[in-house]
Order: C-alpha cells, then structure tokens, then sequence
C-alpha cells in the first residue's frame, strides 16, 4: 500500500512513517516543514526506497494536485496540524487556517484524484484527531465515539471543525474516510514544549519544573509508537465512516507524571551536588481553560479491529527519559526554534 502522510515531519506522523516503511509499506511523507517538523525525526527510513518526501503546506491545492498526480497514493493519512494548546491561545489564526482551511483544502484533492482514479474501492482518507474536540470530563466517566462534541481552546475547536468536515465529505461526497481521535500522545522525538519532554529538559538543565495550577489536570497517557500502530490498524481495518477513539488505559494527573520523570531521572542521572529533581518543582499560573480531565473509553477499537495499547506507562515513561539522555543533539538542536522554553498561552 501507498500512503501519502501529512504532517510526517512532525511527533506523531514521524512514528506512523517509521513504522509504515517498517512494515513494508510506500510512504510519501509530505510536510511544510514549521517550526515542529524535524527531518531527523525520519532519519532511520530516510534512504529507503520506500520513502519519498514532499515539501508543501496542506493549503496549497495546487501543490497537492501535482503530489497526488505524481505519487497515486492508496490511501492519506492526515496529521498535519497545529497542536499546541498555549500557542493556540496566543496566536489562534494559525490553527484555523491549517486545521479547518487546510484540512478542507486536502479534501478537496483527495476527492478530486480519487473521482479520478474511478473512485477505487480501496481508497481511504484517514483523519487523525484529539480527545479534546470532546472538552473536559469530572472525576469520572470517559470519551466515547459518541460523546457531543464541547471544545475548549481554540486548537481543540479547529480540531473539532476539521472532524467535522471530514464527515460532510464522507456523508456529502461519498469520500471514503476513517477518523480515529487520541489521548496524550508521548515518547521519543516529541517536540519540546509538551509537558513530558519540558520537564525532561528543564530537569537536566538544573530549571524549574514547572507545574500548571496544583498538577491535578488527568490525561490519558499513549505511547506514541503504540499510537502508530493503532493508526494503520484503523486505517486497513476500520469501517468506512466510523471514528475509533485510541487511549493508552493509563490515566495519570501532571503532578504525578512530574514525579514519576524526577524518579526516574534520580536513578538514571542524579543532580550534581546532590538532591531530588523533585526539588526543582514550581507550581505556575493556569492557563486558561485549562481541561480538567480526559480518558478515553477504547472498547469499540479494541473489540471490533482487536487493537489494545502494549506499553505501559512505567515502561513507556523510563523509555522516554532514556531516549532524551541518548539523543542529546536531537533536542539541543530544536531549543533555539521560536517559542521553545518560553511560557506561552497566558492571554486571558
């Protein structure tokens, strides 16, 4: 199978084209290359006959007309987006220009090439989403598939728009789409302004570790390379127009994944000159509506396409750490890019 990946460059979408050219498949990974994406995250597969890169914005239809002519591709996985829920907050226009306008342009020549080809049966657009389109639980309860929508921030509701036009285009259109929507996604090559690598970070570099609030917001924690499994299990197994929901079943608050990357770090690298990186704790301001709690109910993916998460979360966090210890030149490399180590996403 071809796959034409967006966003390859990025987190996520790195994961799904190491692990698809992995397993054998034809990745064409297109991506804008902003200020997230790092080539290097693809190093390993790079060279593989395998694997072809395109450079262009999922807005540009022009760009994605001659990449779908040349490249034909079986099926589109789409990741390309802004995610940053601070960033989102300082400087929304971003987010819906690539997550609402860029996902519409996508859909358009996706549609446009698959009427082309005769409209093939074994076509797929496969839109990849958050659990924040879902907005914020209580103490208890979970994210179904069929959960009303109630955004928060201005990502989560670009997000959640995306979401929906991928169903008009199915319902409209007859596209043939799969939409998944995921927990905190975390591991290795995760850009560093998330909370995990953040914290990894500051705690080598002897900083503060900051904390939002009291540290009592729960995710649902996945392991990203579990998640790219997950993704081309929906994308050769899911039923044409369904969302699956993906959750790593490891629910934990931000203070205790906090603690939890100190522990570890006390073991793997102690502090020079002695003490806990849990010294280095500093509880900061809230950002603004700040969602108090997401988990995710994974019962429709794990019975109907046998799916479930294979990495705990004690296995997936000390994997993570390690990975930062060895890859030093990786991270150093992207602390210089615009926003890294600053606090964003305090405007009220």
């Amino acid at each position: 199978m071809k796959l034409l990946v967006t966003g390859g460059a990025g987190f996520i979408g790195s994961a799904v084209v190491r692990l698809a050219v992995g397993r054998g498949h034809e990745v064409v990974n297109l991506d804008a290359l902003t200020y997230a994406a790092c080539l290097e995250n693809v190093v390993e597969v790079a060279e593989s006959p395998l694997y072809a890169f395109e450079e262009a914005d999922i807005r540009d239809a022009v760009a994605l007309d001659r990449v779908f002519a040349e490249h034909r591709p079986d099926a589109v996985m789409h990741l390309a987006a802004e995610s940053h829920v601070d960033r989102s907050i300082d400087g929304p226009g971003t987010f819906i220009e690539t997550n609402v306008t860029g996902t519409y342009t996508l859909l358009e020549a996706a549609r446009k090439f698959w009427v082309g080809q005769g409209r093939p049966e074994g076509f797929r657009f496969h839109h990849i989403s958050t659990d924040e389109v879902f907005g914020s639980l209580g103490p208890t309860g979970k994210f179904t598939e069929e959960t009303p929508y109630d955004p928060r921030s201005p990502y989560s509701a670009s997000k959640a728009a995306s979401d929906h036009l991928v169903r008009a285009w199915h319902e409209t259109y007859g596209l043939p789409v799969v939409l998944s929507n995921c927990s905190n996604n975390y591991g290795p090559y995760h850009f560093p302004e998330k909370l995990i690598p953040v914290i990894i970070l500051n705690a080598l570099a002897g900083k503060p570790l900051p904390v939002y609030g009291k540290g009592e917001n729960v995710r649902d924690w996945l392991y990203v390379e579990d998640h790219a499994d997950a993704l081309l299990t929906v994308l050769e197994k899911g039923q044409l127009g369904r969302s699956y929901n993906i959750g790593g079943e490891n629910e934990a608050t931000n203070i205790e994944i906090v603690r939890r990357i100190c522990g570890i770090l006390d073991d793997k690298r102690p502090r020079e000159g002695g003490g806990a990186y849990a010294d280095l704790i500093e509880f900061v301001a809230d950002r603004p509506g700040h969602d108090l709690r997401y988990a995710i109910d994974p019962t429709r993916i794990r019975e109907e396409l046998g799916w479930r998460p294979s990495v705990t979360l004690e296995q997936g966090l000390e994997r993570t750490v390690q990975w930062y210890l060895d890859n030093e030149d990786w991270w150093r490399a992207l602390q210089g890019r615009q926003g890294v180590g600053e606090r964003l996403g305090k405007a009220g």
